[in-house]
């Protein structure tokens, strides 16, 4: 394993790489870097913040865990399950309570059941489905006719508000697309890119026509898999912080918080072709007037972030990563006392539409999505705020946003209770937007990032935004770096 040497302690044959970011993907980098590497290869990993985890934060208070951004991770993408079994937390792995899955949607006021069956938007059962009173007699005609609806014939990318009018109405987008779907990108529907997001959903039509075809063709095949399957969402006891710690624990590199990056430059005057001598080919400097030597360097911040360091090496991909766009949220957690919460909370909670007058984008009823979230005999709720359309709302002030969510609570679940914990994470400019043509910009970024030798750009702005896809991601660009030590150490 590497060792914590720093970086001018090193021999001449050592390839030194530069980690700029301490979130997940940063920490994953690090963590495949030193699994993988063999000892020539050494690592610093640069966080400006305070604390490791980026937009993992779980905080411990009162018996209360409270997840300021990701609460769990997909199972069906095995980067995230595969890491914490590396890392000896399976015994702490916690799945969904299952017994409780059920999603509400707020309509007039109103919460009202998703049928069950629905995936995502399609439906798999038709009883539930035909005598829910969440789609219209209409709407649920509409849907049906995808049953019978040709193929798109153009082939390429197009929006999810698109796709899902297409092939399921207008309706069917309104009141469980455009919450569900786009909500977990915290998205435009009209903007949000398929391909980029839910490319399944286009290999259903490519493959059956039918998306209600082809989700029951596939809901039957998983049916005949063998041995017990796995909750769809998992986390740990303790929170998703625990994935964090324990990354942090075996990581043996050169760890620095507080520790901002100022710029980025060529060393000794070297181009971008050929390798250069002793002491690596890049220089970054970093606010308190360190400098760390670096042979190849891996951004993991934000693209406008990435953008600002790259922009002296190469105005061009410096152009290209302003372009993808990001907007602000906030998460707002509520404990109460359960005796004072007359709503029965049978459920995962409840998404919003975007023409519902409410300020809300969701409610997660935490503490039956997932046990261990809250002390005996009280209730853990997670709002969701702001977003492509309510943006504005992040702004407010904690007092008027505590109150504006406590109103809007009282209106839909009837809570009129004095919570006994509040806790407020505002997430400024974090959600990158994944619009129409997202994979092509990312591609044209990765072959513009080529014309700086060295230089790894990674994340969730990128070719993914859960957990699994941020660690797959830096398991991902942790192989390319030591493809390229090896070629460096050859030479």
């Amino acid at each position: 394993m590497p060792s914590r040497r720093p970086p001018h302690a090193v021999k001449e044959r050592i390839f030194h790489v530069a980690i700029i970011g301490g979130g997940i993907t940063g920490l994953a980098t690090a963590h495949y870097l030193q699994k993988y590497a063999p000892p020539y290869v050494t690592y610093s990993v640069l966080e400006g913040d305070a604390r490791w985890g980026g937009k993992i934060v779980t905080e411990n208070i009162a018996g209360f865990t409270i997840e300021g951004g990701p609460d769990s991770f997909l199972t069906q993408k095995p980067a995230a399950l595969n890491l914490c079994r590396e890392l000896g937390l399976e015994d702490r792995l916690l799945g969904t309570n299952e017994a409780q899955r059920k999603v509400y949607v707020l309509l007039k006021g109103r919460l009202r059941p998703l049928p069950d069956g629905v995936m995502l938007v399609i439906p798999t059962r038709f009883t539930p489905f035909v005598t829910s009173s969440l789609i219209s007699l209409p709407g649920k005609l509409r849907m049906a006719l995808d049953l019978v609806i040709p193929r798109r014939r153009q082939d390429g990318d197009e929006s999810l508000a698109s796709f899902i009018r297409r092939r399921l109405g207008q309706e069917a987008l309104d009141k469980i697309a455009e919450p569900l779907m786009a909500g977990i990108h915290v998205s435009d529907a009209e903007r949000q890119s398929l391909a980029a997001t839910f490319p399944r959903f286009m290999e259903l039509e490519r493959v059956h026509r039918s998306l209600i075809k082809g989700m029951l063709v596939q809901k039957r095949q998983m049916a005949r898999r063998a041995g017990p399957s796995l909750p769809l969402f998992m986390t740990l006891r303790d929170g998703m912080g625990e994935l964090v710690s324990a990354l942090c624990a075996e990581l043996q590199g050169d760890m620095r918080l507080k520790s901002p990056v100022a710029r980025l430059e060529l060393a000794d005057g070297n181009g971008l072709t050929g390798w250069p001598g002793r002491g690596g080919r890049y220089l970054v400097r970093l606010q308190d007037g360190q400098t760390v030597r670096a042979d190849a360097i891996v951004l993991t911040v934000p693209a406008y972030i990435a953008a600002a360091l790259v922009a002296p090496l190469h105005t061009m991909l410096a152009h290209r990563l302003r372009s993808i766009r990001y907007v602000s949220t906030a998460t707002l957690s509520l404990g109460y006392r359960r005796s004072e919460v007359d709503h029965p909370l049978d459920g995962f909670g409840f998404v919003v539409p975007r023409r519902e007058r409410t300020h809300l984008m969701a409610c997660t009823w935490t503490s039956t999505k997932f046990l261990y979230r809250a002390p005996a005999d009280h209730v853990l709720l997670r709002v969701f705020l702001g977003g492509p359309h309510r943006e504005d709302t992040v702004a407010l002030d904690d007092e008027h946003l505590l109150n504006l969510v406590r109103e809007e609570l009282r209106c839909i679940m009837g809570i009129n209770a004095e919570p006994v914990l509040a806790r407020l994470h505002r997430w400024q400019n974090a959600n990158p937007q994944y619009d129409v043509g997202h994979l092509e910009r990312v591609a044209e970024i990765e072959k513009l990032a080529e014309e700086l030798p060295g230089l790894y750009l990674t994340g969730s702005a990128f070719r993914g935004v859960g957990i699994p896809d941020c660690i797959a991601q830096g398991e991902n660009v942790a192989k390319a770096v030591l493809s390229m030590a090896t070629k460096h150490v050859a030479h």
